[in-house]
């Protein structure tokens, strides 16, 4: 099993440097850390009183580290969640927010279970998902991908700004789908035709 700082370095090196894409919501980006995320911990990294542009360019990765280990992984209690779905569930935190919590909640209701879609973690949720990992724990994590590409599926539907990330210009997966299916397993990745099929209505 991978360390949690491990799959932390993973994160911060799959997001890449600093971007500033105007077609992101989470504006400027640095290593999967945002401009509003620094604002709202205060990491006013050049001093100058105020956070902007420049700050999220200071960052470096130590910083995206311990900033998700701290804010992405340990404040939305995901080691509350079975081991085996820890990786994904974070890397969509960071990728996603709480809807990375919603999209899990919304998952277990559909297997039944009596669970609030709040975004965060207690109890019910933490009960409820390892139920629904036994007594294979992979089928809930491949549940889990399943639907979290789904997500980013239905993302790029309603808001063409955003196919770019989930569709390349050549035709191929865009990040969000492969990030989705690095947690999925190969049974479930979806074939070249499969993807083609259903972003086609994209054209």
């Amino acid at each position: 099993m991978q360390s949690l700082r491990d799959i932390a370095e993973e994160i911060v090196a799959r997001e890449g440097g600093f971007v500033n894409d105007p077609d992101d919501p989470g504006g400027a980006t640095k290593y999967g850390v945002t401009i509003h995320t620094m604002r709202r911990l205060g990491l006013d990294l050049t001093g100058d009183g105020r956070v902007d542009v420049a700050d999220v360019r200071e960052l470096s990765r130590e910083q995206a580290v311990e900033i998700f280990l701290d804010h992405y992984f340990h404040k939305p209690r995901i080691d509350l969640l079975p081991e085996t779905l820890q990786p994904s569930v974070f890397d969509m935190y960071v990728n996603a927010g709480a809807n990375a919590v919603r999209i899990l909640q919304r998952l277990l209701a559909q297997m039944g279970f009596d669970v609030a879609v709040d975004g965060l973690i207690g109890p019910q949720t933490a009960m409820a998902a390892e139920e629904a990992a036994h007594p294979d724990p992979m089928m809930l994590r491949d549940a889990y991908g399943v639907a979290r590409r789904n997500y980013y599926f239905r993302l790029a539907d309603h808001r063409p700004a955003s196919r770019k990330y989930a569709r390349t210009r050549a035709g191929g997966k865009g990040g969000w789908i492969r990030r989705a299916e690095e947690f999925l397993s190969p049974a479930f990745h979806l074939s070249v035709q499969q993807f083609a099929e259903r972003v086609a209505s994209w054209d």
